[in-house]
Order: structure tokens, then sequence, then C-alpha cells
């Protein structure tokens, strides 16, 4: 009877250390997994249709954790607050931000985490008082497009009521007209393709014809080009040489005024006494003249006589 009581204690003693173990083993695994990840509370001030617990969070397109919990702020029911949970010692910083983000067109919404700068501290060192740490969310491209689709859908009437109003009968009529005296047009083209071919030649001959003229007026232009560098390269010599002539000619107008004031004295004697004589030795002068005329025509008229000597015969008269 003893035997069989000490093996009842031994076996409730043996069961209690391993539920004892197993409980242990339990709470150790607990903390770390506790440990092994960071809890963030993500606030959002729309409708977060399609987000689920067990939702994917990413942080730059890279899954970091899920969502643990979805629930309305009960201060304010506009908002919606869920739970995340991310791998321990993701860089979540004080300037993250988080928004919904859609995958595909199945539905199904996960949260996005982006941002963070390196210089900003963690998020979780930040936080006074305990509690979980929140971010804000941004809104979503959705929300954004539902927010702007009545502006679009005011938008789209009103150009829908200025085509209507720009499509009236009138505006037809006249776009009507328009076609009808664009196709006289074309005919009228599609008669005169054979005298417009020949604009065309004339005009393409004109243009080749202006560019040997052009071609002809750039040789000339070369030409000239050479002639003024030829002139500006002999300018500096003729200039030079007559430079030289001018400093010559003024040396020799300085070399006549210096011999006019030395014999200024002569030239007023000749001008007192030698011109009163001028005028009887120009006398004399044109009687000598005369004389030596009257000879030279005696001696046109008869050499002979004119040299020998003789009398002067008479003139015969009938």
């Amino acid at each position: 009877m003893e035997t069989k009581a000490h093996h009842v204690l031994v076996g409730a003693f043996t069961l209690a250390v391993a539920v004892l173990a197993l409980l242990f083993a339990l709470w150790t695994a607990k903390v770390v997994s506790d440990r092994s990840w960071d809890e963030y509370e993500v606030v959002f001030t729309e409708a977060v249709t399609g987000l689920s617990r067990g939702g994917v969070v990413q942080y730059n397109g890279i899954a970091v954790g899920e969502v643990r919990e979805l629930f309305l702020d009960r201060k304010d029911p506009s908002r919606v607050i869920a739970r995340i949970r991310v791998v321990a010692d993701t860089p979540v910083k004080t300037d993250t931000t988080a928004r919904l983000a859609f995958v595909g067109l199945t539905g199904v919404t996960q949260i996005q985490l982006s941002g963070g700068s390196p210089g900003s501290p963690m998020l979780k060192d930040r936080l006074e008082g305990g509690g979980v740490p929140r971010i804000a969310a941004q809104e979503s491209a959705l929300a954004k497009l539902l927010a702007s689709s009545e502006d679009i859908t005011t938008t789209a009437s009103d150009v829908l009521l200025r085509i209507n109003r720009m499509l009236d009968d009138q505006t037809v009529a006249n776009v009507s007209r328009t076609m009808a005296h664009l196709e006289q047009v074309t005919g009228t083209l599609a008669a005169e393709r054979e005298e417009i071919a020949g604009m065309l030649r004339d005009a393409r001959s004109a243009a080749e014809r202006l560019d040997r003229v052009l071609a002809k007026a750039e040789g000339t232009l070369g030409g000239l080009d050479r002639s003024v560098a030829a002139i500006d390269r002999d300018l500096p010599g003729i200039l030079q040489k007559l430079d030289r002539s001018l400093v010559e000619f003024e040396a020799l107008s300085r070399n006549a005024n210096l011999l006019v004031e030395e014999n200024r004295g002569a030239v007023e004697q000749f001008s007192r006494s030698g011109l009163t004589q001028v005028g009887p030795t120009l006398a004399e002068l044109r009687s000598l003249l005369r004389q030596l005329n009257r000879a030279t025509a005696r001696i046109e008229e008869s050499p002979s006589r004119a040299l020998l000597g003789g009398p002067v015969p008479e003139e015969f008269k009938p």
C-alpha cells in the first residue's frame, strides 16, 4: 500500500514539473515573440474598404508586418485606427507616413509605409508616457479621385454642353458648305495639275538660275574681297610715301620762302629799275619781228632776187 502511494506521488510530481516546464516554454516563446515585433497604430481619416485583419504592411514595397486589429476611434468615429505590427528594428521614424494602397483589380487593400529621412529619430523612442506610437495616414489616391469626381463630372457636363452648342444646325451647315468649297478647290487643282506642274518646273528653273547668279555674285564678292585685301596691304606703303612727299614739299616751301626772304632786296630793285626798261625792249622786239616777217615774205616770193639782189620785176598787166 505504501509502495502504491509512493508511485502516485512520484507521478503527480512528474506531471506538475512537466506542466510548469510547458508553461515556462510558452511564456519564453511569448516574450521572444513580443520582442521580435514593434506595434504601431495608423490613424486613417477615410474609409478603409478592402483592409482587414492580417492585411499586409509594406515599407517602400517590402513586406515588414501585418494588420493586427481594426477599430473606430471612440472620440472621433470618422477616424479608423489600424493596429499593426512590424518586424523589430524596422526604421519607422517620426516623419514616416502611411497610406492605403490597392493591389491590382481584386479590391484587396494594404498599408504602405514610406518616407523617413536619415537624420530623423525613431518613432518609438520619442513616445512619452507609454502606449502605442501613432502614425498619421495620408489621403490615398482613390480618396483623392473620389473627392475630385464631383468636379470632374461638372467639368465633363460643361464640355458636353459646349459641344452641343457648337454643333447646332447653323454650325453643321457651315461645315457642310466648307467641305463643298474644299471639294471644289481640290477639283480645280486636279483639273489644272498640268499647269501647276509647269509652274513648279519654271520655279525650279528660276531657282537654279538664281543659284548660278548667286554663285557668280559670290565669286565677284570674293574677288572684291581680295582687291580690298590687296588695297589694305598696299595702303600703308602708299600713305608712307605720301607722308614723305608732303614732308619734302613742306621743306621745299620753307626753302622757297627762305630764298625769297634772302633776295627780297634784289627783287625790289629789279621791280623798280628793270621793269622800266621792259617796255622799250618789247617795242624793239616787235619792230624786229616785223622786219623779219617782211624779209621772210620777200624770200618766199623770189628767193634768188632776195639773196642776189636786182630790180623788182613789174607786174604784168594785159
